[in-house]
């Protein structure tokens, strides 16, 4: 839950760094919150005639999981020394999605110049960083 967390409070936050497993939760919360909004459209009859490419419900969640999909997408890039911007090539079919599933999976690169290494942090020393503020305070991602 803390990725996810980290990732809805930086929902437009395009900067800095977004390690492997942070990506990856949210990915995996994306793909659980639209299998829920499907099953949610099917039941309640708000889907698209019968389709089965989504409806209502599965719409505005998407909509609302584009921002921090995108955002995390990006900061997880900078984490593998890479511009943001190559988040376009994943509009070419196949081809791109299979490099950024390559580049998403690739270990974090030591400091660059998006930020320090998010596993060690600015020493280079695991552990480097002071634990964030625990949930719940009101200071977190403020």
């Amino acid at each position: 839950m803390t990725a996810v967390r980290t990732c809805l409070s930086k929902y437009v936050d395009f900067s800095g760094r977004a390690r492997r497993s942070e990506y990856w939760y949210f990915a995996l919360f994306s793909f659980l919150v639209s299998l829920a909004a499907s099953i949610v459209d099917a039941v309640i009859g708000t889907d698209y005639d019968g389709a089965a490419s989504g409806g209502l419900i599965q719409t505005v969640a998407s909509l609302a999981l584009f921002l921090p999909s995108l955002a995390v997408g990006i900061r997880r890039l900078h984490d593998t020394d890479r511009s943001g911007w190559w988040i376009l090539i994943g509009l070419i079919p196949i081809i791109g999605w299979i490099l950024l599933i390559v580049w998403f999976c690739t270990d974090s690169k030591p400091d660059n110049a998006y930020g320090p290494n998010p596993k060690t942090g600015p020493s280079g020393v695991a552990g480097d960083y002071p634990p964030p503020p625990p949930y719940g305070n009101g200071s977190y991602g403020g």
